[in-house]
């Protein structure tokens, strides 16, 4: 991340708070934004192993393209480690100014071997862990007007037996719907982005459960950088006029049930 020309009146200044932000979609974001002027909170659930390393590595990213970045280790799945985030993005910078949810925890496995343990991480992480975020952020966003960006999949609406984290990207999609006319008076935005494939860690997972990906055309494929350029607009001033929606940005891949098989 060199450091930036590119930064935009509206974002000068800012500061988001990125929960999962330390590789592939949320990492992506974080850059781009940083180039906006934004500071950055970058959340990662550990504080150990390779994810840490990711976010330090990236706050350093961002102190050279000039603005503030931390990196805050929280489980967001738990309440109290999620209000601790808030406190210290509250205690570090003062303000927040828009909220990008993108953790994700989930296992690829069929809905019929899904263990307890399975099931409770699908929903703390993936639903409670949003809500105790966007109920943390609530006060600060509405001091000055905020906007709220969640990040979905194809999962939630087209069924993949070994994909359940699917069903929590739909009733996210759902809750983004009702955020939007709940606190829209209050100058928050709420919106979310259905990302379709997208090269990142998750993606070689689910792979390997579902061979039938490799045969897909590569121009149906995303970067990370790609996605976080439809974030990064649903954070701007369009999303003034854009609310509850979830914008599907996928190459056009769900447009059709079936793709002719490429040759060879």
């Amino acid at each position: 991340m060199n450091p930036s020309n590119e930064a935009e009146p509206h974002f000068q200044g800012k500061v988001a708070l990125i929960t999962g932000g330390s590789r592939g979609i949320g990492a992506a974001v974080a850059r781009r934004l940083a180039r906006a002027g934004v500071n950055l909170v970058i959340n990662h659930r550990s504080g150990r192993g390779r994810s840490g390393e990711l976010a330090e590595a990236l706050c350093r990213e961002a102190e050279e393209a000039g603005v503030h970045a931390i990196s805050v280790p929280a489980d967001i799945g738990k309440k109290d480690a999620a209000g601790e985030l808030f406190s210290k993005a509250e205690d570090e910078f003062g303000r927040l100014d828009f909220l990008v949810l993108n953790a994700a925890r989930a296992p690829f496995k069929p809905w019929e071997k899904l263990l307890e343990r399975d099931l409770r991480q699908l929903v703390e992480t993936n639903y409670l862990g949003n809500v105790f975020c966007m109920q943390k952020a609530l006060d600060p966003l509405s001091r000055q007007g905020g906007a709220v960006v969640f990040l979905s999949s194809l999962g939630s609406r087209f069924a993949n037996p070994d994909y359940p984290l699917g069903s929590m990207k739909a009733a996210m999609e759902t809750a983004v719907k009702y955020w939007a006319e709940s606190y829209g008076d209050r100058g928050i935005s709420v919106n979310a982005v259905c990302a379709g494939l997208v090269k990142t860690d998750s993606f070689k997972t689910l792979r390997m459960v579902d061979p039938e990906l490799e045969k897909l055309p590569e121009r149906f494929f995303l970067s990370p950088e790609e996605v976080a350029g439809v974030v990064h607009y649903l954070l701007g001033p369009a999303s003034d006029v854009i609310r509850g929606q979830t914008i599907i940005t996928d190459r056009g891949v769900s447009n059709r049930l079936r793709w002719p098989t490429p040759p060879g």
